[in-house]
């Protein structure tokens, strides 16, 4: 499971950069992990869930938080090849600045969080 994320890393980031293809939806390729709660022309809320072991490949998100439900462990990977590590806590709540990344959970137990990104704003139009 290690080496197909690796791969799969590295494939996506090859396709960032020559700019063939994007990070994709992260509930279209991980749906197992992600379950939209809520999706308007404003805002999608998702539910995640990661059973130890379970990972997600190279995707993206607008500008979101995430309000952590359980406690557990996730290594994020990014497009440049660096890695993070987020420890989650019951009520802690991250900001995070629009990315593409890629995760799997490396703790014992189940990570679940609630996310919400962000939607861009309507251009304003004066019809005056």
């Amino acid at each position: 499971m290690k080496r197909t994320l690796i791969v799969g890393l590295l494939v996506s980031s090859v396709l960032l950069v020559t700019g063939v293809a994007r990070a994709q939806d992260p509930a279209k390729v991980g749906p197992n992990i992600y379950t939209v709660k809520l999706e308007n022309d404003r805002v999608r809320v998702s539910e995640i869930r990661f059973k130890p072991g379970d990972s997600i490949p190279m995707h993206e998100h607008s500008d979101h938080f995430v309000y952590v439900l359980t406690a557990g462990t996730l290594q994020l990977s990014y497009p440049d090849g660096r890695t993070s590590e987020l420890v989650g806590v019951p009520g802690q709540v991250a900001w995070i600045p629009a990315e593409s990344h890629a995760a799997v959970n490396t703790g014992s137990s189940e990570f679940a969080a609630v996310v919400v990104e962000l939607k861009p704003l309507p251009a304003y139009s004066d019809t005056k």
